[in-house]
């Protein structure tokens, strides 16, 4: 238990030093998206790709994603049972109120989990891929409907096929299921990219929280404390739960079925968000203060089943 605690500790320090360089003006705030862009669409391609293509295929659709789907589909039906007898809101704002209580950070600090805490970086391949070519390509379909002149069902399917992580992930799968030998002058540029992916992403990260004392405004405050509830320990909890009592989970699958379940919100909510105009506030708030509260929750999951 020791190790883990120890492995959670460092992805910490990391995202501590990305904190302190935003307060202390060694990063600006508008830094964070040349990491976060760098980390999105070099580094973590990369990585995912080198992780894949080695991995045990078992490994990579694991029982993990089971309870992670169990977990999301439960917390998002609460979310959308407690707004429906609450008060009325648009489609709009629901579809992004039910991704902020399910859809988490599996790039920015799911990966580094995986690789550090877990020691198996191929953990997070299925959950990232049920996102990016399930529950996204669901959500931008809702919301189209609500834009004018809105995208055709064809475009917004297409959109995960040109993002460089379901890109990256699908070739690494292609290499683990051919057992191709790809040429080590091939491999060791891109294994020498994938090593930035990891303590750039946790800078990135850090320096996001850097900039929490400007977040303005206190809306949505109930929405927000219900998504952030449902995210950080009901989500946790279901994984939990269905991995253990369903699923007959001990040990270290039942670790990682809760620990990547406890993964914050991911910052892709705001950005939807703000690309359909809608409930922006909330999601960044969501956002926010799933991660300040996430973190703990996940030091606590570590030292209770690591």
């Amino acid at each position: 238990m020791s190790e883990v605690v120890g492995a959670f500790a460092v992805l910490v320090a990391v995202a501590v030093l990305g904190y302190l360089a935003g307060v202390g003006g060694a990063l600006r705030p508008q830094d964070e998206l040349v990491l976060s862009r760098l980390t999105f669409l070099i580094a973590t391609p990369a990585l995912l790709f080198t992780t894949v293509a080695a991995a045990d295929l078992g490994s990579i659709f694991s029982p993990v994603f089971v309870t992670n789907v169990a977990g999301v589909l439960s917390v998002q039906a609460v979310f959308l049972a407690v707004a429906a007898l609450t008060r009325r809101r648009g489609r709009s704002e629901l579809v992004i109120g039910a991704l902020s209580t399910s859809y988490v950070n599996a790039g920015n600090l799911g990966i580094p989990v995986c690789i550090y805490v877990l020691g198996d970086g191929a953990l997070i391949a299925p959950i990232l891929l049920f996102q990016l070519l399930v529950m996204a390509p669901v959500a931008f379909l809702l919301l189209d409907r609500d834009t004018s002149g809105g995208s055709s069902v064809w475009a917004v399917l297409g959109r995960p096929l040109r993002n460089p992580l379901t890109v990256a992930t699908v070739l690494g799968l292609v290499v683990a299921l051919t057992d191709v030998g790809l040429p080590v002058m091939l491999m060791r540029p891109i294994e020498l990219v994938a090593a930035a992916a990891v303590p750039v992403a946790l800078i990135a990260y850090g320096l996001s929280l850097s900039g929490a004392r400007r977040i303005e405004g206190n809306g949505h405050a109930h929405d927000v404390t219900l998504a952030v509830i449902l995210k950080c320990f009901a989500q946790p909890a279901v994984a939990y739960l269905v991995g253990r009592f369903a699923l007959g989970l001990d040990g270290e699958l039942l670790f990682a079925a809760t620990l990547l379940a406890a993964l914050p919100t991911a910052q892709n909510i705001y950005v939807f968000a703000v690309h359909y105009g809608t409930a922006e506030r909330f999601a960044r708030r969501a956002v926010l203060v799933s991660t300040l509260v996430s973190i703990p929750t996940m030091t606590a999951i570590s030292g209770l089943l690591g």
